[in-house]
């Protein structure tokens, strides 16, 4: 086995160290193998670069023979605000703006001898003469379609007038003529249909008024007095459960509506039957009216109370409400004072000014009901303030059955009613 060494090969190296050529070269070597790695390095930055400018020239290029595509209206960047234009957009082309159109009398002025044409003083005084008549458009109201075929939900008040002609007008500016259905005999409702419609109409989706929360976003749409069709206005459901009593400006239509809607959406003279919709561009309720003297205060039917409207003259033009048959008092405190009763809620029978509380022949007497009954539940569902006998008896249908908890003589008993059927 050959050993090494290492004190000579010590010595050796220290006398090339000595000499300075040998550094030279060492050095020469050193600096020629630095440029070789930075050569290289630089190159190939280089051809990087150059081919990143070859592809962002491909790109550019593309886009110019290629432009971008626009998008079509405004996108908010804020959810709450592009919910509104989405609800919106989603309604519109179901509203539909009603005019009323009516013969009226024209007169023109002429001047006429009051004691006759053969009267001998020469007297004339100005005096409106009728010429005849002319048709013309003597009101307006909004509307929804909520079937493909052209019914149309809105006000009773908008559409009452028998000798009346209604026209509707669409989103996309189409017109059409109008029949009246039927109207509701209980709430602000109606039902007409577009006849000779040309196609398919979008109808609304109906959302479920018993869910609405106090402060949630309320949309009103419709046609703003009688001349902004599809007026859009935005506010929050501001009360629920309200009682008004509501009046036409004509003052031909007048009636108390329960369980009502307030909003501060604004709702003009016009307004009156177009929907009242949430963020989801559902139909929560109908714009029915707005009080006087106030600013942002309307009311609007729960779509819930015409649901059944719609079903019954998709069957057969009709709108039909059970009957009872008895006058009533809701009981609270205050009644409950002023009549000795032994509750604070239920429905009291009890007629006014001496007469008879329970209709004759009605469904209240057939069941044998009686003056000062007291009525606490039907199926099971109590009467209170808020939740009236009228409102509970609206879910049923004539010819249904329905099962009263009564309280006569201090003691309960049930007692069946098979309902009537509401005279028009």
């Amino acid at each position: 086995m050959t050993k090494l060494n290492f004190s000579k090969i010590l010595t050796k190296t220290k006398k090339i160290f000595k000499n300075r050529a040998s550094w030279m070269l060492i050095l020469f070597v050193i600096i020629v193998l630095a440029l070789g790695f930075y050569e290289r390095d630089f190159l190939n930055t280089y051809v990087q670069e150059k081919i990143k400018s070859v592809e962002s020239f491909f790109e550019i290029s593309q886009k110019v023979e290629k432009p971008e595509q626009k998008v079509e209206g405004y996108v908010s960047d804020n959810g709450y605000e592009q919910a509104i234009i989405d609800a919106t957009k989603s309604v519109l082309p179901s509203v539909v703006s009603i005019v009323i159109s009516k013969n009226v009398p024209i007169y023109e002025q002429e001047f006429i001898n009051p004691f006759g044409e053969d009267s001998p003083f020469d007297i004339l005084i100005p005096q409106d003469v009728q010429k005849g008549t002319e048709m013309q458009d003597v009101g307006a109201g909004s509307g929804f379609a909520v079937s493909e075929d052209g019914l149309v939900l809105t006000n009773k008040h908008v559409v009452s007038d028998k000798e009346a002609k209604y026209t509707v007008y669409t989103n996309d500016g189409q017109k059409y003529s109008a029949k009246v259905l039927a109207l509701d005999p209980v709430q602000d409702l109606a039902v007409i249909k577009i006849e000779n419609p040309n196609g398919n109409f979008k109808p609304v989706v109906l959302g479920d008024s018993s869910g609405i929360q106090l402060g949630q976003t309320a949309i009103a749409i419709g046609n703003a007095l009688g001349k902004f069709s599809n007026t859009v206005s935005v506010g929050i459901i501001s009360g629920l459960q309200r009682t008004i009593s509501a009046s036409a400006q004509t003052g031909d239509f007048s009636e108390t509506l329960e369980n009502i809607i307030q909003t501060d959406a604004a709702i003009n003279v016009g307004n009156s039957g177009g929907p009242l919709i949430n963020l989801k561009g559902q139909v929560i309720g109908i714009n029915t009216a707005m009080a006087e003297g106030a600013e942002t205060i309307g009311f609007a039917i729960p779509i819930n109370m015409a649901k059944k409207d719609i079903q019954q003259v998709s069957a057969g033009n009709r709108i039909t409400y059970p009957f009872l048959g008895v006058s009533y008092i809701l009981i609270d405190s205050e009644a409950k004072q002023k009549y000795s009763l032994p509750v604070d809620e239920g429905a009291f029978i009890s007629g006014a000014d001496g007469e008879s509380s329970v209709v004759k022949d009605s469904a209240a007497d057939k069941a044998g009901l009686k003056d000062k009954d007291i009525i606490l539940e039907i199926n099971k569902e109590k009467i209170t303030k808020t939740n009236s006998l009228a409102i509970i008896i609206q879910k049923y249908n004539p010819g249904e059955k329905i099962t009263l908890k009564i309280l006569r003589d201090g003691k309960e008993q049930a007692v069946e009613v098979v309902l009537g059927e509401r005279p028009e």
